[in-house]
């Protein structure tokens, strides 16, 4: 957050009922379920799809690619807009698995809260760490789901406890469990005084709900029994001495997050928590831009591309950027400024995505993600607006961590290979690095699990066979620096030279010695592991 809620100006009421979130987790918390849910409640799907299930049932709306919906997980980030009650929710689903880190960091900046899923078995788990570290960098506040309460789980207080060690941040209760596992009812609503009760029999019903005249009601004996009810008693009391009171400022600042417990595979839990990010979570936010920030009651429209993604059609071979307005109020059939080229650019079909489903935007507001069908013109991190030549700032791109030569199964399709390494460079999926000698490409991932995504598009969206083989090269560092500096760095060093798919000039190393003798070498300039998006 760039400033407290406190002096920023009322947003026109279409913005402020906006809600940008991402859903951060570990692999299989169940992050893709909840997805699901969200969609369910929202009224977007009749049935949710389950990520286990047999046959046509398991095919989750959110995960569109071939691969993703074989082997049950989420390798891209996905955006989803629909209504709940009064507010109108845009939500990207991230990949939870390490390797698409990159394209889950970028996702990041395009939100304005996080809603971070937990296994109620497991806690917290390492990528959530290193997806709440970079929420942290951009302060972003944080709404908690400890998920698979219906299944053997730890202890609350100390998934609670567990979550404020390793996170660093305030928790404070919304719902607290009663009974684990086989035992487990539902949930006391702290902040409605409302017993939750879950049905078992259909996983698509939403939860029974009594009205409950604080914890001293005798109602509460009616469905709770005797032995979870005063281990309940007891531990609501523990948690409200021992525990924080919710503050909206402080989680809207990024130190404090609500929890929730519940099961989203039996749509429980799940509504308290949309309520929850309606009335807690953040407007849309100001975009860090340069030279100034923008902020999202501006009337002028400005927003930014966060990703690319090529061949959701693979009928059409079409290209969808990704683009978080950040202000004003857009119409289909506006003329904007692409800052990078200056020219002018018509947007004539933009769309809003229902998971794989999309409909043309006729309009919209500040908050919305909206995706802009193009034939290359738009790469991630750039930036359109309504003339003024402002830039959003802060999308990374990181040096990839494995390295390996790529070639086409048949050599007579070498051009097309490139055209489809291109296209993946472009989407952000993958670095493909030129070498200045020798004929091929050097294609660059942050986790080998992308090698296996890369080949399998390759095949499916061209029709081309490849095959990855081992690289001499560990890692790539993009060279900073005078322009007469670094071509004398590069006439001296060609076998370790090559470019990137900007054009921009890469130094390939096999040890950290080669980046220790640059440097040793030529101290004005700097080798770099990460590189502002589209500068």
């Amino acid at each position: 957050m760039l400033d407290t809620a406190s002096n920023r100006p009322t947003l026109p009421p279409e913005i402020a009922r906006r809600r940008t979130f991402a859903i951060i987790s570990h692999p299989d918390a169940g992050k893709t379920t909840l997805t699901e849910k969200f969609l369910l409640y929202g009224g977007a799907i009749q049935m949710a799809g389950q990520v286990r299930a047999k046959g046509e049932a398991r095919r989750t709306r959110s995960d569109f690619m071939k691969m993703e919906q074989d082997r049950g997980i989420s390798v891209s980030a996905s955006a989803m807009s629909f209504d709940f009650g009064k507010y109108r929710f845009n939500l990207v689903d991230t990949p939870g698995h390490s390797d698409f880190s990159e394209d889950t960091y970028r996702t990041l900046t395009a939100v304005d809260a996080a809603v971070m899923v937990i296994d109620g078995a497991k806690g917290v788990e390492s990528q959530t760490q290193k997806l709440f570290e970079v929420c942290r960098l951009r302060d972003l506040p944080i709404l908690t789901f400890c998920n698979k309460m219906d299944r053997e789980s730890r202890d609350t207080f100390d998934i609670i406890d567990e979550i404020q060690e390793n996170l660093a941040i305030d928790v404070t209760p919304a719902s607290w469990p009663i009974g684990m596992g086989r035992d487990f009812l539902g949930c006391y609503d702290l902040l409605n005084d409302r017993l939750e009760l879950m049905d078992r029999a259909d996983r698509n019903v939403v939860a029974e709900t009594i009205e409950i005249k604080g914890l001293d009601d005798p109602k509460l004996a009616e469905h709770v029994p005797e032995h979870l009810l005063e281990k309940f008693l007891e531990e609501v009391e523990m948690a409200r001495e021992l525990l924080p009171k919710l503050d909206p400022k402080s989680v809207l600042e990024g130190h404090m997050t609500p929890i929730w417990f519940g099961s989203a595979i039996n749509s429980f839990g799940v509504q308290e928590l949309m309520q929850g990010i309606a009335t807690y979570g953040p407007e849309p936010q100001p975009q860090q831009a340069s030279p100034r920030a923008i902020a999202p009651e501006e009337t002028k429209v400005a927003g930014f591309v966060f990703k690319v993604q090529a061949n959701m059609d693979p009928k059409h071979r079409d290209r969808v950027a990704f683009m978080r307005l950040a202000s004003g109020h857009f119409k289909r059939g506006m003329k904007l400024t692409h800052v990078r080229t200056k020219k002018p650019m018509a947007v004539s079909n933009p769309v809003l995505f229902l998971a794989s489903d999309r409909e043309l935007a006729e309009e919209a507001w500040a908050g919305d993600i909206i995706g802009i069908p193009n034939h290359g013109q738009l790469r991630i991190g750039d930036t359109l607006t309504e003339g003024e030549m402002i830039r959003a700032t802060g999308i990374p791109s990181f040096a990839p961590e494995l390295l390996q030569g790529v070639r086409a199964g048949d050599p007579m399709k070498a051009k097309h290979l490139e055209k489809a390494l291109m296209q993946f460079a472009e989407e952000g999926a993958a670095k493909v690095f030129k070498p200045n000698i020798g004929s091929g490409f050097i294609v660059g991932v942050v986790g080998a699990l992308q090698f296996e995504v890369l080949a399998s598009r390759i095949e499916q969206e061209y029709g081309l066979p490849v095959r990855f083989e081992a690289s001499q090269f560990t890692s790539a560092r993009w060279i900073l620096g005078d322009k007469d500096e670094v071509e004398k760095l590069v006439a001296a060093n060609k076998q370790h030279i090559a470019h990137d798919n900007d054009g921009d000039p890469v130094f390939l190393t096999r040890l950290q010695w080669d980046i220790d003798r640059v440097e040793r070498d030529y101290p004005a300039l700097k080798l770099s592991a990460t590189k502002e998006m589209m500068v």
